[in-house]
């Protein structure tokens, strides 16, 4: 008989001590998984999603956090187990062999001094028992359910030689490699290009219904819960504030976090003055006579005739035949025999005041068109002109005077501020080199006005990056890169790693800024909704070449080419 739960949480509540008690990560949360099932847990960073994957496989860090009450409880034919109440020793009986967990950042789950198939064999025969042979057998048996190319070779594979898909198919081979009845996958798409989630997607729906398991499906992105996901529990503060049938629950939201978190989407239908925000459902305001701007839509007229005052101007900058290429292998006297053309003959121009979109996979050669056009990665030939300075042919100091004018923010906050340097001397630094200030008050002050045009307050100053959100260090970066007031900014895939709802107020942030300041963006990003919404026209780029340009509705809704088309068919569509 196949009993009506697998796994219920009841009453879970996990608190972290901190400098003043203890504060609560998850607060008397209930929910039950059934057999072969899917259930997705939505909410924004911090809702407490990761710490119940963690209390359910007993991986909680203890100290700090501690179990304050509740019970995980596992229906076994024999009967119930309060995994809370297992002993290490009884507990690894079913960590792994009942329940198993793909963690978020493969490349950090995985050992990079190992090879992968090493690492899964490991696994299996710690789990199992099994001799080396049957368990390498079994592991590229693995690999080939998984659809990874050539299992035999992927075995003898490291992890920084495969692509971060293919690294996700990895993780999910370890995770069955003991044929678990649970599944817990936290964030397993998170800042892969729309096709390769697509293809991890129907790889976990399509192992689901082979292998008859359940799935806990954690994810910030609503589109993916609405497409994988039977059930739904939406996640605040540690709380539970809705759940129900996946359907159901997009298509009625009750609670108004769940409306703000489906309304902060970017749309694929209609162009919002301005993205909504968690804010506008769940902070009560007086009543306006106005319509808020996030129910407010750009007409199609007021667009053509803004997009023909923008294109009368002449070019900010023009871009002809560049090419960049990496050596991948040299002779014995280090000449290379074989090159890789990261971007390979792109002509465009951009246009005071424009946003233009960079769309495509990772390796189709966006970052390095970008960092080429700035000449932070050496170009092989061609010609990038800005403001009739011709950049690739300027001498070191001739460019730092003109790179205050070209400005970048970096896909990752964290790793692009300094963790020894407070958020104030990370925004003065830029100021300071380029000598845009008198003295050191002076700076100090350019530096708080910058921090006040980003939303951040002038209390901050002193503090370090770790002390900050992610949506608060990206607002760093964006004071950082526009107080030296340049006119080009690239933005590299800066909203992608980003809440649905962190991303709305970024992208908010950028057009006010844009329209404030006369700014020019090449917008950079692999999802395509978030640079319809944001972009005049988009280029997209494939292994080094644009192969489609148009204006951005233009190309969504009638796209020439059949890769712009599979990039469109791969936006989850759940909740559109």
């Amino acid at each position: 008989m196949i009993p009506q739960k697998l796994l219920e949480i009841k009453n879970l509540t996990i608190e972290f001590k901190t400098e003043n008690g203890f504060s609560r990560a998850l607060n008397r949360i209930s929910f039950e998984i059934r057999p072969q099932e899917t259930v997705a847990l939505v909410g924004e960073s911090g809702s407490g999603k990761s710490i119940t994957a963690l209390t359910v496989m007993r991986l909680l860090p203890t100290p700090p956090g501690k179990v304050a009450d509740g019970h995980v409880f596992f229906f076994e034919p024999t009967g119930i187990i309060d995994l809370l109440q297992l002993k290490e020793s009884g507990m690894n009986r079913y960590r792994g062999r009942k329940i198993a967990m793909i963690f978020q950042e493969p490349m950090t789950s995985l050992n990079p001094v190992h090879r992968c198939g090493e690492q899964v064999t490991e696994a299996i025969r710690l789990h199992m028992g099994w001799p080396e042979k049957k368990a390498v057998q079994a592991c590229q048996d693995l690999f080939r359910e998984v659809r990874l190319p050539d299992p035999a070779g992927t075995f003898k594979k490291y992890p920084h030689q495969l692509s971060g898909g293919q690294k996700q198919r990895v993780m999910i081979a370890m995770a069955l490699s003991c044929n678990p009845d649970i599944l817990i996958a936290d964030e397993p798409t998170t800042a892969l290009d729309v096709t390769v989630q697509k293809s991890i997607l129907e790889l976990l729906h399509s192992l689901k219904q082979q292998r008859g398991m359940s799935i806990l499906f954690i994810t910030h992105d609503l589109g993916v819960a609405a497409e994988i996901s039977d059930r739904v529990l939406v996640m605040h503060k540690g709380h539970i504030v809705e759940q129900g049938l996946t359907k159901t629950v997009f298509a009625n939201p009750a609670h108004p976090y769940t409306r703000g978190l489906i309304a902060c989407r970017p749309p694929m239908d209609r162009r919002p003055v301005r993205l909504a925000v968690i804010e506008d459902f769940t902070v009560s305001q007086e009543p306006s006579p106005e319509t808020p701007a996030h129910l407010q839509s750009i007409t199609p007229a007021a667009r053509q005739a803004a997009h023909e005052r923008l294109y009368s101007q002449r070019p900010i900058l023009e871009v002809f035949n560049l090419h960049t290429t990496f050596p991948v292998r040299r002779n014995l006297w280090g000449h290379i025999k074989q090159s890789f053309k990261a971007v390979d003959d792109v002509t465009f121009n951009v246009f005071p005041g424009e946003t233009l979109g960079l769309v495509g996979e990772s390796g189709s050669g966006k970052t390095t068109l970008g960092r080429s056009i700035l000449r932070l990665t050496d170009h092989t030939t061609g010609k990038v002109t800005f403001r009739d300075h011709s950049i690739l042919d300027m001498e070191r100091k001739e460019l730092r005077k003109l790179r205050k004018e070209m400005q970048i923010i970096f896909q990752d906050p964290y790793s692009s501020l300094n963790p020894r340097m407070s958020i104030g001397e990370s925004i003065m630094e830029p100021m300071r080199v380029h000598d845009l200030a008198s003295d050191s008050k002076q700076l100090k002050e350019k530096a708080l006005e910058w921090m006040e045009q980003v939303g951040l307050k002038g209390e901050m100053f002193n503090r370090f990056p770790h002390e900050f959100s992610g949506g608060q260090r990206q607002r760093v970066c964006v004071a950082r890169a526009l107080s030296l007031n340049p006119s080009l900014v690239i933005c590299d895939e800066s909203v992608s790693a980003l809440d649905v709802s962190i991303q709305a107020q970024v992208l908010n942030l950028l057009n006010n800024l844009k329209s404030r300041f006369g700014l020019t963006y090449i917008f950079i990003s692999h999802d395509l909704s978030v640079v319809r919404y944001m972009s005049d026209r988009i280029m997209v780029m494939k292994d080094g070449k644009i192969v489609e340009t148009g204006e951005a509705d233009q190309l969504c809704r009638n796209p020439a080419t059949a890769y712009t088309r599979q990039l469109i068919g791969a936006i989850p569509h759940g909740i559109i």
